[in-house]
């Protein structure tokens, strides 16, 4: 049996985690901002602790966790998202009394960093939108006219370390050199920090998830979006496990072949009309839907910990294609958002409220509302009302 202190418990992967490793038996310490969290809430949580904010103190943060581990209080971490997995990633060598299975600093930094990632995949020949990198005070209009408007504004990383705190940054579609000026002007990922122009694809958004072992043959993962918040395109809140696209996993595969890289990874893509993957980035961290993988056989958190404790993990990454995972609050959102829209005729929102009405039994289940561990979904409900 491990103790095993699980990350950013406010987040739906590390309720994923918990519940999948506190079913093995392990102890689980579901660790966060404040000690009442998501994962917390779960009856497979045998502790809560709360921890300095790794967005606005990030030094305080890496103490307290060297403090828990020097302690002997956890012998194995595992952290849920970019900002968290960066900053144990970057203070590895505070970390040699605990099991982990993170990547080396620099392979970390290879694949969060998108002017890398996308100058790697030019030079793999791998299909990309057209790119133009654009450095701090550069002004970018010449290059949008060349590209052809609308044109994406991607910041070179989601998370930004800026001094002692975190840069949170996000994509934009400019469709005018108007806009393009004001999005340019206002947001300061793009006026202080390096960023990329790229071409618009029109299409949908699709993706793999993936678990690397060096040495081995990567493991992937799929599900199909069936339903999205915002409804144009998002976070999925109704997916289904699906068969991995082997055209992106030759992508992955390439992306991902980076040395000193292990553990999980998702990969994104868009696809246009003609079915043809553009890459768009890859995510060095758990991702929010990791109970249908887990759901599905592709037990995430298992092979972290077995990564961590036995060097590789047991588990062969098989999975059935045919579960369905939802997120109901996520999905009655989804629903408001249909309701108050004017891009939906009266029509489609009787079909999305009839959609949202039926469950789908047997095959879906719920992400968050589980029967015998109800407590999360309580203190979910508790933050949605309030």
């Amino acid at each position: 049996m491990h103790e095993i202190l699980v990350l950013d418990a406010n987040e739906r992967s590390a309720l994923a985690v918990t519940r999948s490793l506190g079913k093995l038996g392990h102890r689980v310490i579901a660790a966060d901002t404040g000690s009442a969290s998501l994962a917390g809430a779960s009856r497979f949580a045998t502790r809560r602790l709360a921890y300095p904010d790794p967005y606005s103190s990030p030094s305080a943060f890496i103490d307290f966790v060297v403090a828990i581990v020097d302690k002997g209080d956890a012998d194995v971490i595992i952290p849920c998202t970019e900002v968290t997995t960066y900053l144990l990633c970057q203070a590895s060598q505070q970390l040699q009394n605990v099991h982990h299975y993170l990547p080396t600093f620099p392979a970390f930094e290879e694949l969060s960093d998108k002017g890398r990632l996308f100058a790697r995949a030019s030079h793999a020949n791998l299909t990309i939108p057209e790119t133009v990198w654009m450095e701090p005070g550069s002004d970018p209009l010449s290059d949008a006219r060349n590209l052809g408007f609308p044109v994406v504004m991607k910041p070179y990383r989601s998370r930004i370390l800026d001094g002692n705190g975190w840069l949170t940054t996000s994509v934009k579609v400019a469709d005018s050199e108007k806009s393009l000026t004001r999005i340019h002007q206002q947001s300061e990922s793009f006026r202080r920090f390096p960023w990329l122009l790229q071409q618009f694809i029109p299409g949908h958004g699709a993706g793999v998830f993936s678990f690397h072992v060096p040495g081995e043959e990567t493991r992937y993962f799929s599900h199909t979006r069936i339903r999205e918040r915002p409804p144009g395109g998002g976070v999925s809140v109704l997916s289904e496990s699906a068969p991995v696209p082997e055209d992106m996993v030759g992508i992955a595969t390439r992306l991902l072949d980076v040395e000193g890289w292990r553990g999980p990874a998702m990969v994104e893509f868009r696809v246009d009309r003609h079915g043809t993957a553009y890459l768009m980035e890859v995510n060095p961290r758990l991702w929010g839907s990791l109970q249908l993988a887990v759901d599905a056989g592709f037990d995430v958190p298992r092979m972290l910990l077995e990564g961590a404790v036995q060097g590789r993990p047991k588990c062969t990454g098989e999975y059935e294609p045919g579960h369905r995972l939802r997120w109901l609050l996520g999905d009655l959102d989804r629903l408001y958002m249909v309701f108050r829209s004017k891009d939906h005729t009266l029509n489609e929102k009787a079909r999305d409220a009839l959609q949202f009405l039926n469950p789908g039994w047997p095959r879906t289940r719920y992400e968050v509302n589980r029967l015998g561990d109800l407590g999360p979904f309580w203190h979910e409900l508790r933050h949605y009302l309030g």
